[in-house]
């Protein structure tokens, strides 16, 4: 099993200490990049995949590198309905 396979089985089981970092990883393997909007996004980041031109946009966490489980919920969803998942 390869990394990726290893983080995707990881990130489909919910858990409650899935980082951004894993995250950011794991949506640059299917094709996403992270796309602020500028010097005053803040805290909202943007993935952008140029193959089907979709957006994920999130809250990047603050003073914790741990995600919400709504977060990795609302990304586990997107990606199902786009078929990545």
């Amino acid at each position: 099993m390869s990394q990726k396979d290893k983080l995707e089985q990881r990130f489909k089981s919910i858990p409650k200490d899935f980082t951004f970092e894993e995250l950011e990883t794991l949506l640059n393997e299917y094709g996403y990049y992270l796309s602020n909007k500028g010097k005053t996004s803040g805290s909202r980041i943007c993935f952008t995949c140029d193959k089907s031109d979709t957006k994920i946009m999130l809250h990047k966490p603050h003073n914790r590198k741990v995600l919400l489980e709504y977060q990795i919920k609302q990304v586990k969803n997107q990606l199902e309905q786009e078929g990545l998942l």
